[in-house]
This record gives structure tokens, sequence and C-alpha cells, in this order.
């Protein structure tokens, strides 16, 4: 990132990302395509992270996420994406993270030890992995998925229109597969 503030331009990749996005959906909502965007993040714990009980607690970039898309959606180019919708709660209903989930099934990289926290993770990997029609329903508000590795096993989904690399890419190999 050199001399230029990184978070600061992590806030300026977040924030453009999410206005491509509400850009997007203006234009294909009407069609009836569900518009997806795709973070990958460096760590886990930038995204979230757990207190000594388990619970889940946002990271740096779940809270500049929803900064950035409570913000946006309220600029009125992007009034029509949002009637009847609560702006205060719907920034936390469109995003989540799926991370890797060893071959033994249990969560690495994170500290879920409790159930709920098991259960949530679990929903958000089977809805983005296995449930591709539902996740692309629009009764279903997830339309930001925030990634670390868990996405190198392979995952095709036509509906997402923007990557967004948090995360320094070291080789040209790297950039392709990511993509």
């Amino acid at each position: 990132w050199g001399d230029v503030d990184a978070s600061a331009v992590q806030r300026e990749m977040i924030r453009r990302t999410i206005r491509e996005h509400l850009d997007k959906e203006l234009r294909l909502r009407p069609m009836g395509v569900k518009v997806l965007s795709l973070f990958f993040i460096d760590e886990v714990s930038r995204y979230r992270l757990y207190d000594a009980d388990g619970n889940a607690i946002k990271g740096d970039y779940a809270r500049i996420f929803e900064e950035e898309y409570t913000r946006a959606a309220k600029l009125p180019t992007y009034n029509g994406l949002f009637p009847g919708v609560d702006l205060s709660q719907a920034a936390q209903e469109v995003h989540n993270g799926y991370f890797s989930i060893d071959k033994k099934g249990g969560w690495t990289d994170t500290a879920e030890n409790n159930a709920g926290n098991r259960d949530n993770a679990e929903r958000a990997y089977n809805l983005i992995m296995k449930e591709k029609e539902k996740l692309l329903g629009f009764e279903t508000p997830l339309k930001f998925i925030f990634s670390h590795s868990a996405l190198k096993e392979g995952w095709d989904n036509p509906n997402v229109f923007q990557i967004c690399t948090l995360r320094n890419i070291q080789t040209e190999r790297e950039r392709r597969q990511t993509i």
C-alpha cells in the first residue's frame, strides 16, 4: 500500500464496490437479476472477531461496510432500491462471511466455540455454497459476501458482478485463480 493510509484505501475500495453494486442493481433488478458482490479479505479477524464467550463481534471491514452501505443507501440515486426498507437495519442483513471449514466439519480460523455461532456460520456456508437458488432469490437479503480463502475449492455464480480484493495478491497466477 506504500505511504498511503491502508485503511483509507480499503474504505474507498469498499465504498466503490457498494456504489458499483447499487448501480448494477438499478439496471438489473427490473430484469429479475439479483446482483452479488464478493470481497476477498486478508484476515478473518478484520471482518469478524469473537469475544471470550464466543460471541461474534464486527471487525473493521464489517463496520466500514455497514457505514458505507448505509451512507450509499440514503443517496437520492438509490431511493428506488429501498422502498419500505429500514435503512438503520438494512446494512446488517445484506452481508455475511463464509470462511474455511476443515475436513472434519469443524470451523477453522474462527473461535466459534458456542452452538449459536456454529449454527450461524453453517447457515451462511450452506446459503452461499449449496443453496444457489435461495441465494439468488430477492427474498434473501444477502448480496455482499466476504471470504478469506474459502472459495479456493471452486464456486461458480454468474451473479457475482464485482470482486473487491482487500488483500494483497502476490502473483499473477493467484490473481487469475481468485477471479
